[in-house]
């Protein structure tokens, strides 16, 4: 894949854009060693910011944006979104998407809480996912001392992180409690057995190649990519009945590794009669809107998400 084949938009962010390194255990320390860096949230007089560890599992936690004044629903509470950092299951941190995840709570009035989980292949599945149903557990708890109506909340995030909120509706379909109202999926990483295809190998994806893939989904599974049979919720394309879960948006790059997985994915949705609109985007590769935030087809795409969920959350608030 060239330059070329990017959207004009695009070009320059990618030209010089450092792929991320993953296949050696160094490579993954030196990108959580950068990670642990970045500084906290500038304080705003809009928004509050909380970081919250969680003792019984020294590593987790999560990062609450609150924004100021009122955006109640007329029962007193306010929505939320949980929200999931990608990394391909192996690196990356919540940190990396502050700046996203306080601008989504200050434009749409919402509380957002977004999740540090374990990473394989020290914490294999499934401990990644366990850290997000903490998470879950703890904003369901959390929400009337804070203001969120427990039963308004959607789930969301990026590459691995879309993966995991989809494995997260998943889990938690069926079970007593609250369900996410929808879901939120940037360019999700959701079918193993895309690291297998050798045929795309050699294609230089932007951002995240297969070779990279195969190191995250091998060290997350344990196992080779691919099996006849994988862990319940370990693989959300995996699962054969999708019915009942909640409205999804999935957004992608056509360019991107994950496209026809994750139009696969949706496919299965509608057939299953779960409401999913998909956003292809024309020339962008994998995390296209964080390497060129700036560019207009990045904005855009960010709007568009913002626009499907508050459509989503103000359709929950009227049931």
């Amino acid at each position: 894949m060239r330059v070329a084949d990017l959207h004009p938009e695009l070009r320059r962010a990618y030209r010089w854009f450092p792929r991320p390194r993953v296949r050696r255990g160094w490579h993954r320390r030196m990108a959580q060693a950068a990670l642990a860096l970045i500084p906290p949230p500038k304080p705003a007089a809009t928004l509050r910011f909380e970081r919250i560890d969680f003792a019984a599992a020294p590593g987790t936690g999560v990062r609450v944006f609150t924004p100021a004044g009122d955006a109640a629903s007329a029962t007193g509470a306010r929505a939320a979104l949980l929200w999931i950092h990608g990394g391909g299951l192996v690196i990356g941190a919540a940190a990396t998407d502050d700046g996203f995840c306080a601008d989504l709570a200050e434009r749409l009035g919402i509380v957002v809480v977004s999740v540090e989980y374990r990473l394989a292949p020290q914490h294999p599945f499934p401990v990644p996912l366990d850290d997000c149903v903490a998470a879950w557990q703890w904003l369901q708890d959390a929400a009337p001392a804070r203001g969120i109506d427990p039963t308004w909340i959607a789930v969301g995030g990026q590459s691995a992180g879309g993966g995991l909120a989809a494995a997260l509706a998943q889990r938690l379909l069926g079970e007593d409690g609250a369900q996410p109202v929808a879901q939120l999926l940037y360019s999700p990483m959701l079918d193993d057995r895309t690291a297998t295809r050798r045929d795309v190998d050699a294609v230089r994806h932007f951002a995240w190649t297969n070779r990279d893939n195969l190191v995250g989904w091998s060290s997350y599974l344990q196992a080779a990519p691919g099996a006849d049979t994988v862990p319940d919720f370990a693989v959300p394309a995996r699962r054969t009945d999708l019915t009942g879960l909640p409205p999804a948006w999935i957004g992608v790059g056509d360019i991107d590794l994950f496209h026809d997985e994750d139009l696969a994915y949706a496919a299965a949705l509608r057939d299953a009669g779960v409401e999913c609109t998909v956003d292809v985007v024309p020339g962008a590769p994998h995390a296209f809107e964080s390497v060129a935030r700036g560019a207009e087809v990045a904005l855009a795409f960010h709007a568009r998400a913002r626009a499907w969920l508050q459509e989503q959350l103000a359709a929950s608030a009227d049931v």
